[in-house]
């Protein structure tokens, strides 16, 4: 069996105590220790400061203007361009009393200004802090206290709700600086509460007109604390140094370099994931220090495909649903087609994959089938895609396969987090053995697996499986000001991610499980399932709820005890005359529930993938003699699932053909 990690420790029985630990896993080009780095990369600042020398004229960053409610073409910015606002920006923050050290927020969507400010703090080593709104309400408000950030550059859109009455952070703040411009009434309702306010192009002038000579950053200096979900209440501040940024940087091009087909400064991204989430502000680095192009969706996620036309990329990041929906659109383009185009399809399919499965790289494996059918589906991705990698949830087999078959492109998957700069693990491009998992260790990081015993799994047994643990050199610093929870997830220098896995003989990663009741939906945001039980129970009309949302699926489902008294008052008042258990079975009152779970959600300010989409009404309470609940009445979730796995499987049916 071909070997794809290294094991460079064994595993260790539990005593006294202590969980048992599996082997300790590497990446095969560190098997013999972490390559020595980059003398020349050591900061997020050298990594585009060394591009700009060696790539001044290159296009860097590209957006779309919007002309009469139409996009128009890519415009560009080159390296040397960019740089050139950077020190500008760089300069009038400092100005304006900017310290290194000091932080500074950035807000909205994915565009240059965006990353010609996080630029402007690495060049004078001050902090980035993303700030991001689907965090949950309030989410924006905290940060910018909890940081302390002094200044924040700002989407226009997003200005009002900072200056809002109920947005007490914004006594706090210094300055705010538009990604195009200010308007009138916000400037008036800025100064009046002490707070500066400036357009880009006023503030590049501040820039060019106060000069300040760059303050690089050393490797230990925090580069950004980028807040992420946690399993309630508020997002917790992840601390992440330059050194450990540009670590990523120089092992993701030392993992890249061994293949074939290597990432070269023509390659060119489409950045639409959320540079306030780690995979895209990583991938973006990436290509910064090739000098390669990134450009930005024009903001509608929903006409997405109007600007991979457009750009035209040779790389793809997304979350699974992204992956889930180009899935759903060519399936739902092969039901149009008669049925002998189909069967010419699903034959040409079969083919390429057995040549696949033998060994074939994707371009090897039937030219003639890419040519008579799947060469379309590359052109719909812009006609020349080399890589498509999926992150931030399990990317299901079935898709994955479909998407190597007919994409005409590398199709990986990733795993990682925030705190480990999200690229712990990443697969091998044409493997088909790691159909379904998520590759093996970094370059500088080691992977290992830690008995979970009250789930039942052990990394030492029959199968292998344990909480996933991170060590290395891409880990955080720590959770800002919260030194309790860091102490929790960090333990003799290992990082315990609450993910569950398994290795596989060949050193590759599986997860298969969470650890605690924070899920990752498809399109990867974090659910925690129980403060929302608590929340959804509120409702006078549950009696009991188990919800449920798995990382294959986009949207929650529940099962509902209802509450008797609140289900036959309802009956009333619409003239049923039925028992308990037959209006139980009445679709109207599944209906009802939904509703009434809407208006709790709405009620508490969920975001909309918390909302519940599907319910099965399920008459008797979950009780200790079928094990549903422990003897605290808390849901036993995996008993539950075994349990009620039919009535999972036909909501997530009938959700799906919904769709269609």
């Amino acid at each position: 069996m071909k070997s794809f990690a290294a094991k460079v420790e064994e595993g260790v029985k539990g005593e006294n105590g202590k969980p048992s630990v599996g082997p300790v896993y590497r990446n095969l080009l560190s098997e013999n220790g972490f390559p020595p780095m980059d003398s020349d990369i050591t900061t997020a600042w050298d990594i585009f400061s060394k591009s700009v020398e060696k790539f001044p004229d290159n296009k860097m960053l590209g957006w779309r203007r919007i002309i009469d409610d139409k996009a128009g073409p890519y415009l560009w910015k080159t390296y040397k361009e960019a740089y050139e606002e950077v020190l500008q920006i760089g300069s009038a923050l400092r100005a304006l009393g900017a310290e290194p050290g000091c932080r500074v927020g950035i807000y909205g969507v994915n565009c240059p200004q965006w990353i010609i400010a996080m630029e402007a703090c690495a060049a004078h080593t001050l902090i980035c802090v993303p700030l991001y709104d689907t965090l949950g309400s309030g989410a924006v408000d905290y940060i910018v206290d909890h940081a302390e950030i002094d200044f924040v550059f700002v989407q226009d859109t997003k200005i009002k709700g900072l200056l809002e009455p109920d947005c007490k952070c914004a006594k706090r703040l210094k300055a705010i600086v538009s990604f195009t411009n200010v308007s009138k009434e916000h400037k008036l309702k800025a100064s009046q509460i002490g707070i500066k306010t400036y357009s880009w192009l006023e503030f590049l002038h501040m820039g060019r007109e106060k000069p300040e000579e760059t303050s690089p950053p050393k490797p230990f200096n925090v580069c950004t604390i980028m807040y992420t979900s946690g399993t309630s209440g508020d997002p917790k501040g992840v601390v992440l140094t330059h050194e450990a940024v540009a670590t990523f940087v120089v092992g993701m091009d030392l993992y890249m370099d061994q293949f074939e087909d290597k990432m070269t400064h023509d390659d060119v991204y489409l950045s639409f994931l959320p540079l306030a989430h780690i995979l895209d502000r990583m991938n973006e680095e990436y290509f910064f220090s090739k000098g390669a192009s990134v450009g930005y969706y024009h903001g509608d996620l929903n006409v997405l495909r109007d600007d991979i036309q457009e750009l035209r990329p040779t790389y793809l990041a997304g979350v699974p649903r992204v992956f889930e929906r180009i899935h759903e659109g060519i399936q739902k383009a092969l039901q149009e087609l008669n049925p002998r185009r189909r069967l010419i399809f699903n034959a040409l399919y079969k083919h390429k994959l057995s040549w696949l499965n033998r060994g074939y790289s994707h371009s090897k494996a039937s030219p003639m089938a890419d040519f008579i059918a799947f060469r379309k589906i590359r052109d719909k991705l812009g006609g020349r895609i080399r890589l498509l990698v999926s992150g931030g949830a399990p990317l299901s087999p079935e898709i994955e396969e479909f998407l190597r078959v007919t994409c005409c492109c590398f199709v990986v998957q990733g795993y990682g987090l925030t705190e480990t700069l999200g690229g712990t693990a990443l697969g091998f491009p044409d493997e088909m053995c790691m159909l379904g998992t998520v590759g093996i260790p970094a370059v500088y990081n080691e992977i290992r697996l830690e008995e979970v015993a009250e789930m039942g799994y052990d990394p030492l047994g029959e199968n292998p499986a344990g909480e996933i643990c991170i060590r290395g050199k891409c880990l955080f610093s720590g959770y800002y000001k919260n030194p309790e929870l860091t102490d929790e997830v960090m333990k003799d220098g290992w990082f315990h991610t609450g993910d569950i896995g398994e290795i596989h003989p060949n050193g590759v990663l599986k997860i298969i499980d969470r650890k605690k009741n924070l899920i990752k939906l498809s399109q990867g945001e974090y659910v925690a399932l129980e403060n929302l039980e608590n929340i959804y129970g509120q409702n006078s009309l549950v009696q009991d709820i188990w919800v449920y949302g798995d990382s294959f699926k986009s949207m929650l489902v529940a099962v509902i005890v209802p509450n008797p008294e609140t289900v036959n008052r309802w009956a009333k008042n619409l003239g049923y005359t039925k028992p308990f258990e037959e209006l139980c079975s009445l679709s109207e009152l599944q209906e009802h529930i939904i509703s009434e779970l809407k208006s709790t959600a709405e009620k508490n300010r969920l975001r909309r993938f918390e909302y519940i989409k599907a319910v099965t009404v399920e008459i008797k309470a979950f009780d200790v003699e079928r094990d549903l609940v422990t003897a605290t009445l808390k849901n036993r979730r995996n008993n539950l699932l075994k349990y009620y796995q039919v009535q999972i499987d036909e909501m997530y049916r009938k959700l799906a053909s919904k769709k269609m």
